[in-house]
C-alpha cells in the first residue's frame, strides 16, 4: 500500500498508509445531537400513544387512570439518568468493566429463574419486587455486547479473528449458552434471535470469514427448528403465522386483531382518541402490539413518518460506526445498531403479518421499564462515542475508513 509522509505531534516525520492519511486524530468534539433529537421524537410518539390508550388499558384493572402513563414517564426519567451516566463514562472504561457486567447479568438471570412466575406471564423472564418488574434479558444483551466488542477488538489486534479455537469456539459457546438459557429455560426465542443477530453482526464487522459465519448460521437454524418442533405453543405460533385467518378465534386471535388494527387506520388513521382495538381486542396493546395501535390511530401516513424516523435514527448510528475512533467502539455501536434494528424489524414485521408473533417490544415506543431503561443506557454509550468520531474526507468511498481492513475476506 502506498504510504505518505505525515508530521507527528512531536514534529517527527512518519509514514502512514495513504488510505488513512485523511483521518484526523480522535479528539473530543460536539456529539451527534441529531441522534438525540431522533430518539426524543420516538420517545414522544410512544408517550403520546400510551397516553391516548390509557383509558382503555385501565379498564377492569382497578388502577388509576394514569397508571400506565405515570410508570412509563418514570421509566423514561430513569432511562435519561442512565443516558447521562453512560454518556459521561469514557467508553474505554467499559473494556475493564465487562466482567462485572457479565456477573451482574448472570445473577439477574438466575434470580429471574428462581423467582415464582406470574400467572399471567408464566415464563421466568422477570424479576418482580412489589409492583416493579425487570426483564433480565435486557441487561444480558448489553453485558454480552460490551464483552464481545472487547473480545473481537483483541482478536483483531492479534490477527486471530479467523482462528477457530481462539475466536469461533468462544463465540459458539456463548451462542449455545444464551440459547439454552434464554430460549430454552426462559422461553424467549425472540430475544434469543436478537442476541444472535447482534453477535453475528459484530463478528461480521470484525472480519470473521463468511464460511465461519455460515457455519454459525447453519447451527443456529438447526437449533431453531428443534426449538420450534419440540414445543407445542411454538408450533402453534408458526401454523398461525402461515394461516392466521384459520385460527382467528383461538391461537391466531392476536395476529388477526393486529391486522385489523393496521387495516382500520386507512390513509390518515382514526385519530388519537378513537382507537377500538385497545379496548380489550388486541392483547398487549401498550407494548408488543403498540405499532398496530399506532397504525390504527395515524394510518398509512403516520406509519410512513414513523418508519422514516427509525430509518434516519439507524442511519445516524451507522454513520457513527463508520467514523468510530477504534475497533472496540466500532464493534460496540454495531452491536447496538443491530440490536435495536432487528428488534424493531421483528416487532413491526409481526404486526403486519410478515413474521410470527414473538413478544418483542418496539424500541423507544413500547411501554416497558426494563426495555426503555437499557435502550436509553445503550444510546448514552453511542452518544458518548459520537464525541470522538473521526472525520474521513473519503468516507463515502471507502466505507468509513475501515473497508480496507475487510479485504481478503473468504
Amino acid at each position: 500500500m502506498q504510504a505518505v509522509a505525515r508530521r507527528t505531534p512531536m514534529g517527527q516525520a512518519g509514514r502512514v498508509p495513504a488510505a488513512l492519511a485523511t483521518i484526523d486524530p480522535a479528539r473530543r468534539h460536539r456529539p451527534d445531537y441529531v441522534l438525540m433529537v431522533l430518539a426524543v421524537a420516538l420517545l414522544a410518539i410512544g408517550i403520546t400513544v400510551i397516553y391516548a390508550i390509557s383509558p382503555a388499558l385501565v379498564v377492569g384493572k382497578h388502577v388509576g387512570q394514569n397508571y400506565f402513563m405515570d410508570r412509563q414517564l418514570i421509566a423514561i426519567l430513569l432511562g435519561l439518568v442512565m443516558f447521562v451516566v453512560m454518556a459521561k463514562i469514557p467508553f474505554s472504561r467499559w473494556r475493564q468493566l465487562y466482567p462485572t457486567l457479565l456477573v451482574i447479568a448472570a445473577l439477574a438471570t438466575l434470580v429471574a429463574l428462581a423467582l415464582p412466575a406470574s400467572p399471567n406471564y408464566p415464563a421466568h423472564r422477570w424479576i418482580r419486587l412489589g409492583g416493579l418488574s425487570f426483564q433480565s434479558v435486557e441487561l444480558l444483551k448489553f453485558a454480552l455486547l460490551v464483552w464481545l466488542a472487547d473480545f473481537l477488538a483483541r482478536r483483531k489486534r492479534e490477527g486471530m479473528v479467523a482462528d477457530t479455537q481462539k475466536t469461533l469456539k468462544p463465540l459458539m459457546i456463548a451462542v449455545v449458552v444464551v440459547g439454552l438459557v434464554v430460549a430454552g429455560v426462559q422461553s424467549d426465542l425472540g430475544s434469543t434471535g436478537v442476541i444472535v443477530a447482534m453477535v453475528g453482526g459484530m463478528a461480521f464487522m470484525a472480519g470473521l470469514p463468511m464460511k465461519r459465519l455460515l457455519l454459525i448460521v447453519g447451527i443456529i437454524a438447526i437449533g431453531t427448528i428443534l426449538a420450534v418442533s419440540v414445543t407445542p405453543y411454538r408450533r402453534a405460533r408458526l401454523l398461525t403465522f402461515m394461516h392466521p385467518e384459520a385460527n382467528c378465534l383461538t391461537t391466531g386471535w392476536q395476529a388477526c386483531q393486529a391486522l385489523i388494527a393496521v387495516g382500520s387506520g386507512g390513509p390518515i388513521g382514526l385519530g388519537l382518541g378513537r382507537s377500538v382495538q385497545a379496548y380489550g381486542y388486541l392483547p398487549e396493546a401498550e407494548n408488543d402490539a403498540i405499532f398496530a395501535i399506532y397504525a390504527e390511530k395515524f394510518g398509512f401516513i403516520g406509519v410512513t413518518v414513523l418508519l422514516a424516523l427509525f430509518i434516519a435514527f439507524f442511519a445516524r448510528m451507522k454513520r457513527i460506526v463508520d467514523r468510530a475512533p477504534d475497533d472496540f467502539s466500532r464493534f460496540a455501536v454495531t452491536g447496538i445498531l443491530v440490536w435495536l434494528a432487528v428488534q424493531a424489524s421483528i416487532n413491526i414485521g409481526a404486526m403486519i403479518g410478515l413474521l410470527p408473533l414473538k413478544g418483542i417490544t418496539l424500541p423507544l415506543i413500547s411501554y416497558g421499564g426494563s426495555s426503555v431503561l437499557l435502550t436509553l443506557a445503550a444510546l448514552g454509550f453511542v452518544f458518548q462515542i459520537s464525541r470522538y468520531t473521526r472525520h474521513l474526507a473519503g468516507a463515502e468511498q471507502n466505507g468509513g475508513g475501515y473497508a480496507n481492513s475487510r479485504n481478503g475476506r473468504r
